[in-house]
């Protein structure tokens, strides 16, 4: 193995034992529910809770968790491209940005539709 692989492969390595090592201490020291939709986990579906660093930065883990939040894999997911599209400069004039932006109301009408099943 040369050398660039030698590095690399110790750079995973230390990533993974990393990344285990605060899991591990967030599972431990915060209940298994969801930080955003309060959706609780067991053992059987615990691989689908990640832990999510509030400021962003997968090296800053300090002991008492105070960058950390469970998070599930969907709502993790949607903080991570909520940030991406808070700090990426959109390439998109005003004009295209109002013409991509959701117009369906696909709940304005529930409260009728819910009165109508009692």
């Amino acid at each position: 193995m040369d050398k660039l692989d030698k590095i690399v492969s110790e750079s995973r390595k230390n990533a993974e034992e990393r990344g285990h090592s605060y899991r591990d201490m967030a599972l431990k020291m915060f209940p298994w529910i969801c930080g955003k939709c309060s959706r609780e986990f067991t053992r059987e579906n615990l691989t689908e809770l990640t832990v999510h660093h509030r400021d962003h930065n997968h090296d800053n883990n300090p002991s008492d968790g105070k960058n950390w939040e469970l998070l599930c894999i969907y709502c993790h997911d949607n903080e991570h491209s909520r940030y991406l599209d808070a700090v990426s400069p959109s390439s998109a004039s005003s004009g295209e940005k109002e013409a991509t932006q959701a117009t369906s109301k696909p709940f304005s009408n529930l409260k009728d539709l819910l009165e109508k099943k009692k």
